[in-house]
């Protein structure tokens, strides 16, 4: 028996609301199948997410109680978002195994198109975020190329940041090499990322005359285009490679597989990540030039010490000839003695400054801070590229003097763990650092507490094994209050603390 007109039509008004508005395309889709169903009491409904060539993408349903007989009457309604066959409605299981009336498949299609409406709006919403996660993640990139020391750290931090970007299985960077091919010089993946590094595609393939030219590949599987002929494209699906090119220059080539089966890349995220790439190179080239710029200036000033050694050398050897020259017209043998004696500490005196300058002119230019407070500086500041903000630092204590070496390599251990914990959680968006050699441990002992907290909600990271000495604790939701560090932690969140004593 159909339902009274006026609850219908507020059930109606009801679930046009509750799909008009969600802004996440998840919610939406299930709200859409949630309205069908309550509007039309259908014991079970689904809608059918399709790609243009008819795939099967995705399917949100809404289970009522009971199995439904096949026999069971069905009522379809497509979906379109403007002129775009986004989906099917399917309802299925009316009580009392009636058929469905004209009157459901009127208010379905009235749901239906609000439903096109509102996966529209979803989608622009949802364009719009990622835009900004890209711009947002080639600032972090720009910022970190920009501050960090060595060429390696530079690639890593681009193809780390792409992959996280583009939700890769992997992020490599590729070089062309010598014979006419490319290499695989850097990996981000976390899973295994063995034989990786390294893979080579032969000269004379398919894809190198695109990659070298400086042109973007698509690749709908990895693992069954002819294209690729790396030893490891059986691990990947769908794949982009972007020129890392910058005004005119080839750098190489980052590339962000994603694993068999993954989903294909959408055109907006080719077009972003080929925008991040080529902002990434520049990034790359200015970094590149300002590590030439020091080492000028480092060139620079060994030319003038140099001069001054130059200078100084001439001077005391000229000064010398004097004096050897006025012992022929002494007379007295002490006279002479003195002035031979004093013609020979100069000489070792020039000698000596020649070693020493020469000494110095063979060190490398100046290598990155060496004391644990740089270092624990150095590793949060390459966090910040994946993070996407710096981590707080707060240092308690003379933590330059009093951590020996060792100790001060296992504590960066344990930091590099917990940030990529804090980065593999994905909803942090606060993470604070402290090191503390001032407060004694609890046994008493002198010793060293490192604490990584941050605002994420999911603990599903280990804290790891403690290295030899020390040890760890990890605990979410108020993790670190009374752990004696006086970190003044705010809110719950994630913990991670290490220890070891002096």
């Amino acid at each position: 028996m159909t339902a009274h007109p006026a609850p219908r039509l507020t059930r109606l008004l009801e679930a046009l609301l509750g799909v008009g508005t969600a802004l996440d395309l998840p919610t939406v889709l299930q709200h859409i199948v949630d309205g069908a169903a309550d509007l039309t009491g259908a014991r079970h409904a689904s809608l059918v997410v399709t790609a243009p060539g008819g795939t099967r993408l995705a399917e949100f349903r809404a289970a009522g109680p009971g199995p439904v007989p096949e026999t069971a009457p069905v009522l379809r309604v497509p979906v379109h978002v403007r002129d775009e066959e986004f989906g099917e409605l399917r309802l299925a299981g009316r009580p009392g195994a009636g058929p469905f009336t004209v009157e459901d498949e009127q208010l379905l299609r009235v749901l239906a198109v609000q439903a096109g409406v509102s996966i529209g709006n979803a989608r622009l919403y949802e364009t719009a975020r990622q835009r900004e996660r890209w711009i947002e993640g080639a600032a972090a990139v720009t910022n970190a190329l920009l501050t960090e020391e060595g060429a390696d750290d530079a690639l890593t931090t681009v193809a780390e940041r792409a992959r996280l970007l583009a939700d890769a299985s992997a992020g490599v960077i590729l070089h062309p090499t010598a014979e006419g091919g490319m290499a695989i010089v850097t990996a981000s993946t976390p899973e295994d990322p063995d034989g990786i590094v390294g893979a080579t595609i032969a000269p004379g393939s398919p894809v190198l005359e695109q990659l070298l030219g400086g042109e973007p590949v698509f690749i709908d599987d990895s693992a069954t285009d002819p294209r690729m002929t790396t030893h490891v494209r059986h691990r990947f699906g769908p794949s982009m490679m972007l020129p890392l090119q910058a005004s005119g220059r080839l750098i190489g080539t980052l590339a962000l597989p994603r694993r068999r089966g993954g989903r294909p890349y959408t055109e907006v995220e080719r077009l972003l990540a080929t925008q991040f790439a080529s902002q990434a190179a520049l990034a790359l080239v200015l970094a590149d030039a300002r590590r030439g710029r020091e080492r000028l200036a480092v060139y620079e000033d060994r030319d003038r010490i140099a001069r001054d050694l130059h200078d100084l050398v001439v001077q005391r050897l000229f000064a010398t000839g004097m004096m050897l020259e006025s012992t022929e017209r002494r007379r007295g043998a002490e006279d002479v003695r003195d002035i031979l004696v004093r013609a020979v500490d100069e000489l070792r005196s020039t000698v000596q400054e020649v070693r020493t300058t020469i000494l110095t002119l063979q060190q490398p230019p100046a290598e990155p801070p060496t004391g644990l407070r740089g270092r624990v500086l150095r590793e949060t500041a390459a966090a910040a590229a994946r993070l996407g903000f710096a981590p707080s630092t707060r240092f308690l204590g003379a933590v330059d003097t009093r951590v020996p070496g060792p100790v001060a390599d296992r504590l960066i251990t344990a930091l590099r763990h917990a940030l990529a914990q804090a980065c593999a959680r994905g909803n942090v968006s606060r993470v604070e650092v402290a090191v503390d050699a001032a407060t004694p441990l609890a046994d008493g002992r002198a010793g060293v507490r490192l604490t990584v907290h941050d605002d994420g909600t999911d603990g599903d990271g280990a804290g790891g094994a403690a290295p030899e000495g020390g040890g760890t604790d990890e605990s979410a939701a108020d993790a670190g209050a009374g752990d004696g560090d006086g970190g003044g932690h705010r809110g719950g969140g994630t913990a991670v603390t290490w220890w070891s004593p002096l």
